[in-house]
């Protein structure tokens, strides 16, 4: 990435992702979430902290059914607890997966697809930036694994489930960081070079963008769509990038702020009536790439970067071909 570009990018964020660009965006916004939604039920990952908790905990209010993936059982407990207490709802179920072990998202996803009847919306939240290489125990690198391997799997092995329910979306949470990264195909493992976890998750956050606009083709009958939260003050934010959380310091969005496009992509009857498969920021579409942007990708590119995942996924449970 040229420092001219990593400047231009670094002043669209002072503007647009910060504390103040929510607030400055929200004057805009109609009274999209004024509905009720007893009855839908929603699984969101990574759902005790942060981004994920506040989502959990303003579709609890609204009445859906959530459904919450967590790899932390004590504190998805005390998060479903809190959830319970302040929204009044009991319909909130914990389910403890950790989405960088690939064989172990496969056998949950396979085990909820035959428990539940029905499954409306999908939020693909968890997500990880991990600054030394390592590997998970189907030798996937750690960063990949959770966040494009583990959206793949999950995603793909409950897609027949959400399309037999109404009105069904997927919804993943990806990063602007992304705008400064191309497709690419020849190094999913980041087996080469000099490790950044940082460039590494902006890779891995393309890598969810390709998806959404693959998987929007693909399954017409569901409405997928990847935002970017904007940047939030979430304990991830401070364990992965101290010093860029200390010096945004109260520029940074509330975690509300931050969730408040995923809960509209997921409630509000405006979103369904959204092209599928866009990128979205204060719930408005926005370009996927710069202007004058050299991140897109050739079709031969995609393809390669579509059928190496499921190849990679397949070789992390050899039975699981007739899913994928």
């Amino acid at each position: 990435m040229s420092l001219y570009r990593n400047a231009i990018w670094f002043l669209n964020g002072i503007h647009h992702y910060t504390r103040k660009g929510y607030e400055a965006a929200a004057k805009d916004f109609d009274k999209d979430l004024d509905v009720s939604v007893v009855g839908r039920s929603f699984m969101i990952t990574g759902a005790n902290s942060g981004i994920g908790r506040a989502t959990a905990m303003a579709i609890a209010k609204k009445g859906g059914t959530v459904h919450m993936v967590c790899r932390n059982k004590d504190k998805a407990e005390e998060a479903r607890a809190d959830i319970v207490n302040v929204s009044g709802n009991t319909e909130v179920y914990v389910h403890i997966v950790d989405m960088s072990e690939t064989r172990k998202v496969w056998e949950f996803a396979e085990a909820f697809k035959k428990q539940y009847p029905s499954l409306n919306v999908l939020i693909n939240n968890a997500g990880c930036m991990v600054h030394k290489r390592e590997v998970n125990a189907e030798r996937l690198e750690k960063n990949f694994a959770t966040n494009t391997m583990g959206v793949y799997v999950l995603t793909q092995t409950l897609i027949p489930l959400l399309q037999k329910s109404r009105d069904p979306r997927v919804i993943t949470v990806s990063s602007g960081g992304m705008l400064v990264q191309k497709l690419r195909v020849n190094d999913l493992q980041s087996e080469t070079g000099c490790f950044d976890g940082v460039m590494v998750y902006a890779q891995n956050k393309r890598q969810q963008v390709v998806l959404t606009q693959q998987w929007a083709k693909a399954y017409p009958v569901i409405h997928f769509s990847v935002m970017h939260p904007g940047w939030v003050d979430t304990p991830a934010v401070s364990t992965s990038m101290p010093q860029f959380h200390q010096m945004m310091g109260d520029r940074l969005r509330s975690v509300e702020q931050g969730a408040d496009t995923i809960v509209w992509l997921a409630l509000s009857r405006a979103a369904a009536r959204t092209r599928s498969g866009q990128f979205f920021q204060d719930r408005k579409h926005v370009p996927a790439h710069l202007p004058l942007a050299w991140t897109h990708s050739s079709s031969e590119e995609i393809q390669s970067f579509m059928t190496q995942l499921e190849t990679l996924a397949r070789a992390a449970h050899p039975n699981s071909t007739h899913l994928l």
